[in-house]
């Protein structure tokens, strides 16, 4: 591949991350609507489900947010009567997050949603493990570019290999 041809959209590995990601979430609005969950919103519960009781900065951890962006989906979440919040008496700064029996209930509900997304997408479920772990293996592999001058370090060491 000549220099030139790396800017193209199409040799773009971010443009079909991107691409891929907002068709995906696409995929998922129709399976949640009747949950009355937003994409995001699953996602926390997603978490809550694995283990209840985590504090709000464990949960944007996990799912790599910062507090502004997941501040409003939590008290989207609260109104809808699926989780509370509750401040730790140890330290009024930190909130636990707790499934009310609603939130709790609504995981049976959500249980058709990956196979749901399957069919939607028409890949055989191996397929989608395969991607899911080369996925697994660019996040770890990408989580040391954060920050630029790691990135373009390991660029530069990558040329003079």
């Amino acid at each position: 591949m000549k220099p030139e041809d790396w800017l193209r959209l199409d040799a773009q590995l971010c443009f079909r991350l991107y691409a891929a990601s907002r068709t995906v979430t696409q995929c998922y609005q129709p399976l949640l609507a009747p949950l009355g969950l937003t994409y995001p919103q699953y996602l926390v519960m997603l978490v809550l489900w694995e283990e209840d009781g985590l504090l709000v900065k464990e949960v944007g951890e996990r799912l790599r947010l910062d507090s502004g962006t997941l501040t409003p989906l939590l008290k989207r979440l609260e109104q809808a009567g699926h989780i509370r919040r509750e401040r730790r008496a140890e330290n009024q700064r930190e909130v636990r997050l707790m499934l009310t029996d609603t939130g709790r209930a609504l995981q049976a509900s959500a249980l058709g949603v990956p196979q749901g997304l399957a069919q939607a997408l028409g890949m055989p479920v191996d397929e989608i493990v395969a991607l899911r772990g080369l996925l697994d293996k660019l996040l770890a592999q990408s989580d040391g570019c954060a920050d630029a001058s790691a990135c373009t370090t390991a660029g530069d060491q990558k040329k003079s290999a």
